[in-house]
């Protein structure tokens, strides 16, 4: 039987975006992250971190830099009771990426490639699942992949969003009550 998922974006969400974050000693993580997910957890969802990585891509830093930073962050997680169940990245960029990076790719949000695969792997119940990010492409995504709740987790909504059903939140923890269910969808 399908299971409902909280999908995290990584940089700007779980923590500060400080550039091509890849170092333990520079992820700080923000506040309210681990309630949110605690609360998830609790709650039976399925926690799953998609995640744009063109750093990757860019030669800034290498997949294995970026699944040692993952392993060590899920860690984190499991300790503070909140599993993650998968971390799904896109290391392409579309001008900007090296070699086999410099690609369009279904997996890079705003397309819902990883979103899409994590509903096929996990068996995923997309429509009453809930989206956390901090940029317009993460919403744009959820939107595309039909999550039954995108939320904007930023102090300003994006003109590109114009029109697109979502939610937006200035802190995280703003974020508990639409795990209950209770928040309707809000149209833009």
């Amino acid at each position: 039987m399908p299971q409902r998922a909280v999908f995290l974006d990584r940089d700007g969400v779980i923590n500060f975006n400080h550039g091509y974050v890849h170092k333990i000693e520079n992820f700080d993580f923000i506040d309210g992250v681990f309630d949110v997910a605690r609360q998830a957890y609790g709650l039976g969802y399925k926690i799953v971190v998609i995640t744009n990585q063109a750093g990757i891509g860019r030669g800034y830093y290498s997949e294995e830099d970026f699944h040692r930073l993952s392993d060590w962050m899920c860690g984190v997680f499991a300790e503070a009771g909140a599993p993650i169940d998968r971390v799904y990245f896109s290391p392409f960029h579309p001008t900007a990426g090296i070699g086999r990076y410099k690609k369009e790719d279904f997996s890079r949000k705003p397309q819902p490639g990883m979103i899409v695969q994590a509903a096929q792997e996990l068996d995923l119940d997309l429509p009453n699942s809930i989206l956390i990010g901090d940029k317009a492409s993460d919403i744009q995504a959820g939107v595309a992949a039909d999550v039954g709740v995108n939320i904007l987790f930023a102090q300003e909504r994006p003109p590109e969003l114009d029109g697109v059903a979502y939610h937006s939140i200035t802190a995280l923890r703003e974020a508990l009550p639409f795990l209950g269910g209770g928040q309707p969808l809000l149209r833009a």
